[in-house]
């Protein structure tokens, strides 16, 4: 079965533990669910922090959910110049065979301007970026 990358961003209003944690949990549970991802499917989880977030690390949020069996890593973004701050990310690799065209990338709140071709809303991806939101990994 082919492995498939599912992206999310959500940001976040304040460097604090709960915040981190609950933000990327919303984030996981609308990836699960737009996807429709089973945790014995997930094959690793990369979480990813802007350089002003480091009061938990995101990955903990899914232990809670229970993905005890699934490898997670937690990595800082680079500090670029501009680049939208207090930002969470993951990628998922997932076992599926949904093909690539038909995964359901999230981005939340104001992360939609970051890639307005993945994200969910068509109305998002007609505005247009502002200094702050380059992204376009």
């Amino acid at each position: 079965m082919p492995v498939r990358g599912i992206r999310g961003a959500v940001n976040v209003a304040r460097n604090e533990k709960e915040e981190i944690l609950s933000r990327t949990r919303e984030l996981l549970e609308a990836m699960v669910r737009e996807n429709r991802v089973r945790p014995r499917d997930v094959a690793a989880a990369f979480f990813s922090l802007t350089p002003d977030l480091d009061a938990e690390f995101p990955a903990i949020a899914a232990r809670r959910l229970g993905w005890t069996d699934v490898p997670l890593m937690c990595l800082a973004e680079l500090g670029v110049p501009g680049a939208m701050k207090k930002v969470v990310r993951i990628l998922l690799l997932v076992n599926s065979s949904t093909p690539p065209g038909r995964v359901k990338h999230q981005y939340l709140g104001d992360t939609t301007c970051l890639r307005p071709d993945l994200s969910k809303t068509r109305s998002a991806a007609r505005k247009t970026p502002g200094k702050n939101s380059g992204d376009r990994r």
